[in-house]
């Protein structure tokens, strides 16, 4: 099969790469669409030290189990689903899960990948594959309200205007009256405008301190500085974002006003499929580009530059 492959001489395409033998309790599923994340990005810089197939965003066919012949979702995190972790109800915490495309496990930028079957979830008829793809990115977006008692009145800053930024952005919008999405990009602001989201240019922004909640989805080193800079005494940092290298920040400020960090990934995609098939969250304008598998290398050197949005990648017809 195809597969774009992250090894120690960097990411390539390969085209006779055995498909995937699913373990016990997996399903081999054959990728229709896939999305280029940051991760992906940052794993190719060096992030949680990865080699094998990359991807985790996707949509696919299941070839086996309840679901054949189904359109899926998969969820990212492969855990045991035995261990005091999982018993406890924090499965996507198991110490001896994989992730796809990730750690441990081959991911969806190829022709097929193996899931768990208890990670599946069927897709809608009424959801195409274009907007199923963003089921993975959409779900980190609604752990968000699940992991902060937010209100109405609350004020909520979303630093960064990319993909996971506008997804977040119209996830808290649905919660809160006041969210502020900053950028440096206008075309991408523009979209968050259409939807009646507020939006400022980080270069325009009064650092008053007055924000409630800051979430950083800046996907740079940067961001978190900026968010305390931001962010009231006893408010929260909600951090979307994950940077390979070291980073390093004075920490002084965060215990002098008793600032909540709070690290925020993976979220349910029961919520994410129905918000897209109830058509709450708009996902199709952040399309920018999209690339055959085969033009997998192509696609990647896309999603770096700074006008970008989302990159699919097409693997297969539905």
């Amino acid at each position: 099969m195809r597969a774009l492959v992250l090894g120690g001489d960097g990411v390539g395409l390969q085209t006779t790469r055995p498909a995937p033998t699913p373990a016990e309790g997996e399903v081999l599923v054959r990728v229709v669409r896939a999305g280029v994340c940051d991760t992906d990005l940052q794993l190719i810089g060096g992030y949680m030290g990865f080699s094998g197939v990359l991807g985790h965003e996707f949509v696919g066919v299941a070839e086996e189990g309840p679901f054949a012949t189904q359109r899926v979702v998969g969820e990212i995190n492969c855990n045991c689903q035995h261990c005091w972790t999982c018993l406890a109800g924090r499965p996507t915490h198991c110490p001896h899960r994989t992730t796809i495309g990730i750690a441990g496990h081959d991911g969806a930028f190829a022709d097929y990948v193996a899931v768990p079957q208890h990670n599946l979830h069927v897709v809608p008829d009424a959801v195409p594959s274009d907007m199923a793809v963003f089921a993975e990115p959409l779900a980190a977006a609604y752990q968000i309200p699940l992991q902060l008692s937010l209100t109405r009145t609350d004020r909520v800053v979303v630093l960064g205007d990319g993909r996971l930024g506008n997804l977040c952005a119209q996830v808290l919008a649905g919660v809160c009256d006041a969210v502020l999405v900053v950028g440096k990009h206008p075309e991408k602001l523009a979209l968050l405008d259409a939807l009646g989201i507020r939006t400022a240019l980080l270069a325009d922004l009064p650092r008053d301190r007055m924000a409630d909640v800051v979430v950083d989805c800046t996907g740079s080193a940067t961001g978190l500085p900026t968010a305390l800079g931001l962010v009231r005494p006893r408010g929260t940092v909600v951090l979307k974002t994950t940077v390979s290298g070291t980073q390093q920040l004075p920490w002084a400020s965060i215990v002098i006003d008793e600032v909540t960090i709070v690290g925020s990934r993976c979220g349910p995609f029961d919520r994410a499929l129905a918000a897209l098939e109830d058509r709450s969250v708009s996902v199709l304008p952040l399309i920018s580009a999209r690339f055959d598998l085969s033009d997998g290398m192509r696609a990647l050197d896309a999603a770096k530059q700074r006008d970008a949005l989302k990159v699919l990648i097409d693997v297969a017809l539905d």
